[in-house]
């Protein structure tokens, strides 16, 4: 499941990269077009800025794989194994009531926006509001791989709150 996890962050790290090009490309392109001819892409604003909520919630998702995300640990490191690994379970839990609670708001806004176009795309809005569910789901994933992994005594290196487990 590891290396499930791991090839999944790096293609999430090739979309990323992607979503960044494009985004250049997009307002580069526009810029140019806007100075040189006086003319626009119509839809580079629209797309640049969809271009960067996907990358937004692609890095959060990665973030969290990474324990890239703020984390104020040093009473948790003080504490015995036991009592960091009790911690650790409750802000996991907490994590995972927070990201349904983001995933279920996220769907409602994609069921409620279906219908309704881009005004430049015309696409539906709900591809913007679909990279909060995404979001979600693979957090949960990965946020439930690590509470696998406390559960299951393996050894866990750098777990959230730094856990000091023993081999």
């Amino acid at each position: 499941m590891e290396k499930v996890i791991d090839v999944s962050m790096q293609i999430l790290k090739g979309m990323m990269a992607l979503l960044l090009a494009g985004m250049v490309l997009l307002v580069f392109t526009n810029v140019v077009l806007r100075y040189s001819f006086n003319s626009g892409i119509s839809l580079s604003e629209e797309l640049s800025r969809w271009f960067m909520v996907w990358m937004t919630f692609l890095a959060a998702i990665v973030g969290v794989r990474e324990k890239g995300h703020l984390n104020v640990d040093s009473l948790v490191r003080r504490l015995p194994v036991l009592a960091q690994k009790v911690c650790h379970v409750l802000m996991e839990g907490i994590v995972l009531y927070l990201l349904w609670l983001f995933g279920s708001g996220s769907w409602q806004q994609v069921v409620i926006n279906l219908d309704v176009p881009a005004p430049m795309t015309g696409l539906p809005m709900a591809t913007v509001y679909l990279a909060g569910l995404v979001f979600s789901v693979l957090s949960a994933v990965v946020v439930v791989f690590d509470l696998y992994k406390v559960f299951s005594g393996a050894p866990v290196s750098d777990v959230h709150t730094t856990l000091n487990i023993a081999d």
